[in-house]
Parts: C-alpha cells; structure tokens; sequence
C-alpha cells in the first residue's frame, strides 16, 4: 500500500471516528437535557432509599413479608405528612387574603394592632418601623401607598419564594415516589452501583460503595435527622404560643439546623417579639424552651453520628449552602450528602495510597539496611 492510499484511510478513519464522536456527544448533550429536571429528585430518591432501607426490611417482617405494600405505604405516607399541611396553609391562607382585601376595601385593619411602645425604641429603624405600623392600624391606604416601593419589591420577592417552594415539594413527592420503587428491589440496585463501582475502581470499588452507603446512612441520621428533630420541636413550642407563620419559621429552623448554624438564630428574635405581645411568664417559658430547643443537637448528635461516618461540619456546611444555591430545597439535603460521601471517598484513597506509600517507603529502608 503506497502513502497515497495510507493517507485516503487515515482520512476516512478520522472522519469516521469524528462522526461517531460527534453523534455520541449530540446523544449525551440531548439525553442530560431531557433528564435534567430529574437529575436531583432522582439523586434524592436514591439517598432516601439508601437512608431508609433498614426501617423497610424492620416493617416488611413485621407485615410478613409484604415489601411492596411497605413501600407503598411508605411512599404514599411521606407524600401526605408533605402535602397536607401545605393544602391547610394554602386554605388558611386564602382566608387571610379574603380578610385583607376586605379590610383593603373598608380602609379597615381589624388584624393589625397599634405597635407596642418597645418598638419606637429600637436603634435606628424603631421610631420609623412604630410610625407606619400605628399608621397601618388607622388608615391602611395611606401605609400601603407610604411603603409602596418596598412592598412592591417584597411581593416580587414573596411570589418568587412561594413558586420555588412549590417547585421544591414536587420534587419531594416526586423523590418520595421514586425512593419507594427502589426500596421494593433494593438488592439489584446495590448489584448495579457495585458494578459501576468496579468497573472505576477495580476491587476497591465495592468497599467504597459500602462506604457511600455508611456515610448517606450517617449525614442522613446525625445531620438532617437532629435538623428535623429540631425543626419539629420547634414548630410545636410556636404553634403552643400561637406566633403567626409558624411553619415558616419551622423550615427557616431547619435550614439553620442542617447548615450547623443554632436555630436560636431563629428562635431568639421570636421570642423576643413573644415578650412584647404575650405575658411574662409564657414567653420566659417559650425562650427557656427554644435555648433548649437550639441545644438539643449537643446530645442528639453524638448518639446519632455514632452510627454514621465522622464528617466535619465544614463539609456539611458547604454541602447544604451550595447545594441549596444549585436547586433549592432539595438541594439543601443533597448537598450535604453528596459532598459527605465524595469527602468520605476521598479521604479512604488518600489514607490507602498513604498506606501503600508507607509499607514502600519501609520496604525500601529495610532493603538499604
């Protein structure tokens, strides 16, 4: 074969493995676009069903063997304790706006009181903060069209945050859903993740895996577990006191729990405002009972850690504040997992290859001598 025809073939082949390079990258590019939307619900579902796997096989020998109607209960359970009380808010809430477009319409404000006098004397913003809420509370028109910038930009805000809440429970439900068909097989599901595992890690690869598995069991117990405890307990003492938005301020308690921040960043202001509008004697109880509330992960999280892989706060941290800043919410949870296990995942091959490179460095000194 002459060089002529040597280079008519190379030509050909580097066309042709252009074109099927270009046809697999148009067919991933394509493919990640229609699963994108998924990608986190999914990542979700799979940590759910990884975290919850012990709890299902406990039930399926309780309900003798019935797996598949555990799992759907389950599936069907968690997707009411997050649907419901969105679906009472919501009512409760188009109550209010009933209420306040009639006040609007009367110039009336039966739900706003005048301010207590505490609040003229907070620095700076008090005396201002005092006049418009008594303004409020005699002539509604004239502190709407007084604050008008502000509040349009606040309901811009508002509308903002209530769609991406919205956006943030379907895809709960739709991990929820997904967690549940996983949990019915979850067996062939650690055959296929071992398989990746190997096939990028050779034999190490099923070690790591069950260490992902530890490390999702152990942020999902001793981080998110003491945060919704927390947030529980939380929303129980507010909604005892009657504090308006009390489920609000339940998931703001959350946020701060699972980015390792005190929720008494939270509760403190709360109780704060409970002093100036209840009696002396709840609102002591209340604050006594929020520091205790805030403290609480002092002793949840050592028995519940104990169970899992030791990951710094600092992981955790980022985890949830970039994950929250990636995809909201759901973001917040996956987040701190995902980062968790690739801090897990690292650190064993950094402590294998300082192993290997420990018995050689011996192996080497041993040879000298």
């Amino acid at each position: 074969m002459n060089s002529s025809e040597n280079d008519n073939a190379f030509v050909r082949n580097a066309i042709d493995a252009a074109v099927k390079i270009f046809l697999i990258g148009l067919m991933l590019s394509l493919s990640y676009k229609i699963i994108h939307p998924f990608v986190m619900p999914v990542v979700w579902a799979i940590i759910i069903a990884v975290a919850f796997s012990p709890m299902i096989d406990k039930l399926t020998k309780v309900f003798g063997g019935k797996r598949k109607l555990v799992c759907i209960g389950f599936s069907l359970l968690t997707v009411a304790v997050l649907v419901v009380p969105v679906v009472v808010l919501a009512n409760t809430s188009i109550d209010v706006v009933q209420e306040v477009a009639g006040d609007l319409k009367n110039n009336e404000a039966h739900f706003i009181k005048e301010a207590p006098p505490k609040v003229a004397e907070i620095p700076v913003v008090g005396k201002k903060a005092s006049e418009i809420w008594n303004l409020a509370a005699t002539d509604l028109k004239a502190a709407i069209k007084a604050t008008a910038p502000l509040a349009q930009d606040t309901a811009a805000k508002l509308v903002g945050a209530i769609g991406g809440g919205l956006k943030g429970l379907l895809q709960f439900v739709i991990s929820f859903i997904i967690a549940g068909v996983l949990l019915i097989n979850p067996a062939k599901g650690f055959a296929v993740t071992r398989k990746i595992a190997r096939s990028f890690a050779g034999k190490r690869g099923e070690e790591f895996t069950k260490l992902t598995i530890a490390t999702i069991r152990g942020v999902m117990t001793g981080v998110i577990g003491v945060a919704v405890i927390q947030s529980v307990l939380a929303t129980v003492g507010l909604l005892v006191m009657g504090i308006p938005g009390a489920g609000v301020w339940g998931v703001m308690v959350l946020i701060c729990a699972i980015v390792q921040l005190p929720p008494i960043l939270v509760l403190g202001p709360i109780a704060a405002y409970a002093f100036s509008q209840y009696d002396t004697v709840p609102a002591v109880i209340f604050l006594v009972y929020s520091f205790l509330v805030s403290a609480s992960d002092g002793i949840l999280k050592p028995i519940l850690m104990a169970r899992g892989v030791d990951t710094p706060m600092l992981v955790i941290l980022l985890g949830a504040i970039g994950g929250m800043m990636l995809s909201g919410i759901v973001g917040l949870f996956v987040g701190a997992v995902v980062l968790s296990i690739t801090y897990a995942v690292f650190m064993a091959w950094v402590n294998e290859k300082d192993g290997v490179a420990a018995g050689t460095s011996e192996l080497e000194e041993n040879t000298a001598e």
